[in-house]
């Protein structure tokens, strides 16, 4: 089912409580929705998709005919339409525009009046029967009236989910990161194969987090496409601080990251900042410089020295030179952040940690504490995304920080864990004796 409407008549409101997550950002801002944002709900034995839309404008230009396009390709897609009027503003002629424009599609309509909370709901929707379009169904998506009233009656005509099938939980989410206006929803539609997010000349133009399912090489992905980080001084709009958040919390919860720079433009404070972020939450990490082709060689190789200089702390991470608008280096990116997922979630037994162990400390001994050196006796794993290693021995506690990150590096390069973080973790082994001077 989609939702349509004029904006700011609480599409993604309904689409929240639809889905009972907060996957769609809301504010009291016109246009703040501008892709389509697929999610999941279910009603009884009865899954269904609903999809969130950009508000549709009368005569559109610009990024609102952008819009208006990814919502009448969302119509098109669609089994069920939601159309949502607005109950406190009334019938409005933009209103009359785009039921004309939804009855000529030929698609089931349902006529939403929201926010009718403290009204009578048979006075607030008398006005809509003039639209032709059945009966209106009076709600309240921000309080939550209505709404599972909505739900089974769409889902009234359609059979129950047969049991089964791959839970879309466990398939690799991809986080697509970066400044804004380096392509990422580009890089997106090419994934794709179809122009699925709004892409305009503009920074910002992407202000949510939009998840989009899609199958390659016979194995499931969820992309998530975010709106550009700016920095934080430059974040001023409350829609946009949202954005911002939205996009940490998709870095959290992707298992790998792609993140996408700009070859015409310095490698910025900004960028490390983004990248310093995704080491810092452990994930998996692929960069991918795009607008490649529109480089010279001494531009390139300018580039290529800069991007070592400053993001010299993801050394792990592969870089891949792209276009995202013509198609370039894509294959190669795809392959690298599927090793990258891999290696994120590698399984590695004990007696293979421990003997690697033994073998970093055998060419590199930990440095002195005191009169003492710290002893490192075995390894085991304690978990993955990020992998984490777990050392036992004794003096742990002194051991610096280099040395940790040689440890890291060490057990990256043993394994061939390209692309993703490492944690060492030191756990000191219990004396025996602490029990016998506690009882003195």
């Amino acid at each position: 089912m989609v939702i349509v409407g004029r904006p700011n008549v609480g599409k993604s409101t309904l689409f929240n409580r639809l889905t009972r997550r907060r996957d769609a950002i809301v504010a009291d801002t016109p246009g703040l929705t501008r892709d389509r944002h697929y999610g999941q709900g279910r009603v009884g034995g009865k899954p269904y998709i609903v999809v969130d839309t950009g508000g549709l404008e009368p005569a559109p230009t610009g990024i609102l005919r952008a819009m208006a396009e990814q919502t009448l390709q969302a119509v098109a897609e669609a089994d069920a339409v939601i159309f949502m009027v607005d109950g406190r503003q009334g019938l409005t002629a933009q209103d009359r525009a785009i039921a004309e424009q939804l009855r000529a599609g030929g698609k089931r309509i349902w006529l939403v009046v929201n926010k009718t909370e403290g009204m009578e709901r048979a006075i607030a929707a008398v006005e809509f029967h003039e639209l032709g379009l059945g009966d209106p169904l009076a709600i309240s998506a921000a309080h939550g009236e209505g709404v599972s009233d909505l739900a089974e009656l769409i889902l009234a005509g359609f059979p129950e989910a047969e049991s089964g099938g791959e839970d879309q939980e466990r398939y690799p989410r991809i986080a697509i990161v970066g400044r804004p206006n380096v392509g990422k929803s580009t890089l997106v539609n090419r994934l794709l194969g179809e122009d699925r997010l709004v892409v305009f000349d503009e920074p910002g133009t992407t202000r949510d987090a939009i998840e989009v399912e899609f199958e390659r090489g016979g194995r499931h992905y969820i992309l998530v496409d975010t709106a550009g980080l700016r920095r934080r001084g430059r974040v001023t709009e409350p829609a946009e601080k949202f954005s911002v958040i939205k996009t940490l919390h998709a870095i959290e919860r992707a298992n790998v990251v792609i993140l996408v720079l700009d070859a015409s433009e310095r490698i910025t404070d900004q960028d490390a900042h983004i990248a310093g972020y995704v080491v810092e939450a452990g994930r998996a990490l692929v960069v991918a410089v795009n607008k490649w082709d529109g480089l010279d060689e001494l531009q390139r190789s300018t580039a290529k020295q800069t991007l070592a200089r400053n993001l010299n702390f993801i050394e792990f991470a592969p870089v891949h030179f792209i276009s995202a608008l013509n198609g370039s280096g894509i294959r190669p990116l795809f392959d690298a952040v599927e090793a990258a997922y891999q290696a994120a979630n590698a399984r590695l037994s004990t007696p293979k940690l421990t003997r690697a162990l033994m073998a970093a400390v055998t060419r590199q001994e930990p440095p002195r504490a005191g009169t003492a050196r710290p002893k490192l006796r075995y390894a085991h794993q304690g978990g993955v995304n990020p992998p984490r290693i777990v050392i036992h021995g004794s003096g742990l506690d002194r051991i610096s920080a280099g040395y940790r990150r040689y440890l890291e590096r060490f057990f990256r390069d043993t394994f061939k864990l390209k692309g993703t973080c490492l944690r060492v973790e030191f756990r000191r082994g219990r004396n025996p004796y602490d029990r016998k001077r506690a009882g003195r």
